[in-house]
C-alpha cells in the first residue's frame, strides 16, 4: 500500500515544556539551514526509494515548526512542495505556538499550500500555562487564529490538556468554555501523561508535582466528551473532537494503520511494511544522511501478527471502531477468529461491542481504552 502521508519534523524550540518528551532541541545556536538542507535530501532520496503517486496529507509538527525564520520555514515547506506529488484534495497542516507566527509567517504559510493549522493551546487558564512551562499568554490563541482567518486559513485545530498539575474541574471547564467560543474547526484534547526524562518527570520523582486523581481526570474526561458534543464538535476518535467534515486525515492515517513516510530527526515511517525509526540526535541525524542519504536507526519489518495488532490497537481508538469486512478484506482473515480468545470477556465486561459489521468501544471501553488494548496482544 503506498503512502498516502507524511510528517515532517522540526526538532526547534525556544523554550521546553515541562511535560514534553518530543525529539526537540533549544533553537538558539543550532545548525538549522543546515538541517534543513538534510531534511530536503532525505525527502529527495525516500521517494526514489519509496515512491508514491499522491500525498493526501502532510503533517509538519515538532518541536516547534514556527520558531524557524519565516525565510527558513518556507525553505522546509517547498522542498515538501517541490518532491511529494500532492493530491488535489489534500490536508496539509503546521503545528503552530501562539504568538509565534507573525502575519508574514502565516502568509507565506498559505501562499504555499499550507491549508490547516494546529495551535498548542493547552490551557487558557495564565496559572496552568506557567506551571506547565508555555511561554504563550492565553489571549496569544485568538490573536493567531484571527490572523490565520484574516489571511485565509479556515481549518483550525487546538490543542488542549487536562490532568494538569493542581487543575481543577472548573479550571478545565472554564478552558472548554475559552475553546468552544473561538471560530475553530478541531479539538484535539489529551490528559497529561508523565514521560521520563522530562522536567515533570524529575518534580514527580522529588515529590513536588500534585497531580489530579484518576476520579477526577475520568470527570475531566467526560466533561470533555459532553462539553464537545454539546458545542457541535463530534467525537471521533478517544482524544479528537471536529465539526463535520473536518476530521484530521493525518491522524486517520495512524488510526488506519495505513503507510506514511517520516521525515526529518526522530521520525517515524511506516512503508512497504516495515517501520522505520530515524535518528533523534541531530549530530547522528546529519551525519547518517551524510554518509548514506538515509537517517535510518531502526528498520522493523512488521510480521502479519503484529499488524493485525496494530489494526487493533490503533481502530479501537476511532468512535466508529473496527470494520470487520475491511480487516477480511487487509489480512485474508477473519477479525471473530483471530481474537476468539479476547472477544467475548470483553463484551462480557461491557468494554467493546461487537455487531454484524464492526467492533468498538463502549462508553465505559473508553475510559479504559489502554486495559482494552494489551487484550489484543497476540502469541507470535
Amino acid at each position: 500500500m503506498e503512502p498516502r502521508g507524511v510528517y515532517v519534523h522540526v526538532p526547534f524550540c525556544e523554550q521546553i515544556c515541562h511535560y514534553c518528551d518530543f525529539n526537540k532541541f533549544y533553537l538558539k545556536k543550532q545548525p538549522v539551514d543546515e538541517y534543513l538542507d538534510l531534511c530536503d535530501i532525505e525527502i529527495k532520496n525516500t521517494l526514489q526509494k519509496f515512491p508514491t503517486n499522491g500525498i493526501s496529507s502532510i503533517y509538519v509538527g515538532g518541536g516547534t515548526p514556527t520558531s524557524l525564520s519565516t525565510k527558513q520555514l518556507e525553505k522546509l515547506l517547498f522542498s515538501i512542495k517541490h518532491y511529494f506529488p500532492i493530491h488535489p484534495e489534500y490536508e496539509w497542516t503546521v503545528e503552530v505556538n501562539p504568538g509565534s507566527a507573525d502575519e508574514e509567517k502565516l502568509r507565506m504559510m498559505k501562499e504555499i499550500g499550507v491549508n490547516r493549522l494546529s495551535i498548542g493551546a493547552q490551557t487558557f487558564d495564565p496559572i496552568l500555562l506557567k506551571k506547565i512551562g508555555r511561554d504563550h499568554q492565553a489571549h496569544d490563541v485568538e490573536k493567531t487564529i484571527r490572523k490565520a482567518r484574516d489571511i485565509g486559513i479556515e481549518n483550525i485545530s487546538i490543542d488542549l490538556m487536562f490532568g494538569l498539575p493542581d487543575q481543577t474541574i472548573e479550571q478545565f471547564v472554564d478552558t472548554l468554555h475559552e475553546a468552544v467560543s473561538l471560530p475553530i474547526e478541531h479539538v484535539s484534547a489529551y490528559s497529561l501523561k508523565i514521560e521520563a526524562k522530562t522536567i515533570f518527570y524529575h518534580q514527580m520523582q522529588k515529590g513536588n508535582l500534585s497531580l489530579p486523581g484518576e476520579d477526577m481526570e475520568a470527570e475531566m474526561y467526560e466533561r470533555l466528551r459532553t462539553y464537545m458534543n454539546d458545542n457541535g464538535f463530534e467525537q471521533y476518535e478517544i482524544s479528537n473532537f471536529g465539526k463535520e467534515g473536518y476530521q484530521s486525515q493525518h491522524n486517520l492515517t495512524y488510526w488506519n494503520n495505513e503507510s506514511y513516510y517520516g521525515i526529518g530527526a526522530g521520525s517515524h515511517s511506516y512503508v512497504d511494511g516495515v517501520r522505520r525509526i530515524n535518528h533523534g540526535p541531530l549530530p547522528k541525524y546529519m551525519d547518517s544522511v551524510i554518509k548514506t542519504g538515509f537517517p535510518y536507526r531502526e528498520e522493523h519489518p512488521v510480521p502479519l501478527h503484529e499488524q493485525m495488532e496494530e489494526e487493533m490497537f490503533m481502530g479501537l481508538r476511532k468512535i466508529e471502531g473496527v470494520s470487520l469486512p475491511k480487516f477480511e478484506q487487509k489480512y485474508e482473515e477473519k477479525l471473530t477468529d483471530v481474537f476468539a480468545m479476547v472477544i467475548p470477556s470483553l463484551i462480557e465486561r461491557g468494554l467493546v461491542h461487537l455487531d454484524e459489521s464492526t467492533i468498538r468501544l463502549t462508553e465505559k471501553g473508553l475510559l479504559l481504552g489502554n486495559e482494552v488494548f494489551e487484550k489484543f496482544l497476540l502469541v507470535d
